[in-house]
């Protein structure tokens, strides 16, 4: 930890030496991992919860037939927990997709889908949904042969 030149002598009034753990708060300097393990653990459930039911819900109560060919493929904390980042894949069925159309699409019902989670989960808030359109290995090997 680097110190100015004002706090060193201030500490050094107080004391004969100044060591790196010194103005470190012991509550920071001693604690362990097992907090953060506890934290990623409640994170990468809710994760799964959320993948779950996204994944229920684009297969059969959005009423849109674009909507239907995708599947959750991730569900990550982005940066933490109170709000989810999504990476949707298409099932295959079609080569080729419109992914700006899918991403418009998304966004139009992201305040379904995020009631939808937060009927789901135990969490005093739920959390905010950003969706990402990733292309599936097959849709991107058929893109690529069109150009014969």
């Amino acid at each position: 930890m680097a110190l100015d030149k004002r706090a060193r002598e201030q500490m050094l009034a107080h004391c004969g030496e100044i060591h790196e753990d010194d103005g470190v708060d012991p509550r920071e300097y001693f604690r362990t991992g097992r907090n953060h393990s506890k934290l990623d653990r409640k994170a990468k459930q809710l994760c799964r919860q959320v993948a779950e039911t996204l994944d229920q819900i684009l297969a059969g109560e959005t009423g849109d037939d674009m909507l239907r060919d995708l599947r959750v493929a991730q569900v990550i904390p982005a940066p933490d927990a109170s709000r989810l980042q999504v990476t949707v894949e298409t099932s295959g069925s079609k080569a080729g997709f419109d992914r700006c159309e899918l991403e418009a699409r998304l966004a139009r019902i992201a305040g379904f889908l995020r009631t939808a989670v937060a009927g789901t989960i135990t969490r005093k808030k739920a959390p905010s949904l950003s969706f990402v359109v990733a292309a599936t290995p097959a849709a991107d090997s058929g893109s690529g042969k069109g150009g014969r």
